[in-house]
């Protein structure tokens, strides 16, 4: 290839950007959860961000863990403590409680609630789901695993145990009442 192919390529290459660059505006886009995905892609925050120091990422990582509000979740009289994820999602859960939910039991690893309620949701497939995991399928279905296990589906996190030791003896085999307060 010549060089002035290559000049007449690299052109349209940039009109073409800067046309779809333009043309960019959906209505999606003006969710909340798609201008969050759209900011933390863009071209000029990746250069911000390896402009930055190891100490500036390590002090971000400081602050989101201490933003992470503890909760107690209450099964079958057993107390167990959990943090929720600082994000859409988990601020607002943590609005909705207390709550007391009857959840029911699935495929020997889970218990669930349908709530009357949508929640903002961001779904992806963990790949791996560990016992005290706190999800949330759909935008209203509560999950709270007992048991580790691969999976394929998708959920977004509310929050985890963090210690789920004891989680699938509390749990139980059917149906049980689990308070989050």
């Amino acid at each position: 290839m010549n060089a002035r192919t290559r000049i007449a390529r690299l052109v349209c290459t940039l009109l073409c950007a800067a046309t779809l660059a333009a043309c960019g505006a959906t209505p999606e886009a003006d969710t909340p959860t798609a201008n969050k995905e759209t900011q933390e892609t863009s071209p000029t925050q990746g250069v911000a961000e390896t402009q930055e120091s190891p100490e500036t990422s390590e002090q971000e990582t400081e602050r989101s863990e201490a933003a992470m509000e503890t909760i107690t979740i209450t099964v079958n009289g057993q107390n167990f403590e959990a943090e929720l994820e600082d994000s859409d999602l988990g601020r607002a859960f943590m609005a909705m409680l207390p709550l007391e939910l009857d959840m029911s039991e699935l495929n020997g690893n889970e218990k669930y609630y349908y709530l009357d309620t949508l929640l903002p949701s961001n779904p992806s497939r963990p790949g791996r789901i560990e016992a005290g995991d706190l999800m949330l399928y759909g935008s209203d279905c509560v999950v709270l695993f007992y048991q580790s296990f691969d999976t394929s589906y998708s959920y977004t996190r509310i929050g985890r145990l963090t210690n789920a030791e004891g989680i699938a003896e509390a749990a139980g085999t059917g149906s049980v009442t689990v308070t989050f307060a």
